[in-house]
């Protein structure tokens, strides 16, 4: 959790930069050519200054809602934020092993899914042994909780 708000926070500190250094500069310049209506490199840097302003915003919102997160109200029993789960899928008799993250750190590749997510959904507040449907765009998953390490268990 704390690299993801450092990484946040790098990410938030670059593009304050950008929008408080670099583009007042480039629109400066590309004032100074004259017609503002004919001018590409101008239109070029109000839109990205747009951008930069919509996504710092988003930084911070998210920046600020991770710091509301309460850890002690994360479960120790059952799956949560910072979970690692072992799954059995039924219908293909295999196991897989998913990492309950937030939407910025997943990666499904490298089995780290979002508590938001079809699966990550159908996971909370489940227990070992419980069985589980996911209903995806691929159909119906049944899965069931062999093992469970929540992130109680890795801080200790």
């Amino acid at each position: 959790m704390n690299d993801l708000k450092k990484k946040l926070q790098d990410e938030i500190t670059t593009l304050e930069y950008e929008l408080n250094v670099e583009l007042p500069r480039e629109i400066l310049k590309a004032r100074a050519h004259g017609d503002l209506s004919e001018n590409a490199e101008y239109h070029a840097a109000k839109e990205r200054q747009g951008f930069v302003n919509a996504r710092l915003g988003q930084l911070r919102k998210r920046l600020a809602d991770m710091a509301m997160i309460d850890l002690t109200k994360i479960p120790r029993d059952k799956v949560g934020l910072g979970s690692t789960v072992v799954v059995l899928d039924t219908n293909k008799d295999e196991e897989i092993t998913y990492h309950l993250v937030t939407s910025e750190e997943a990666d499904a590749g490298n089995g780290r899914i979002s508590t938001t997510s079809p699966i990550g959904r159908a996971l909370l507040n489940k227990a070992v042994g419980d069985e589980v449907k996911v209903h995806s765009p691929g159909g119906v998953k049944d899965l069931e909780i062999l093992k469970l390490t929540t992130m109680h268990d890795t801080a200790q």
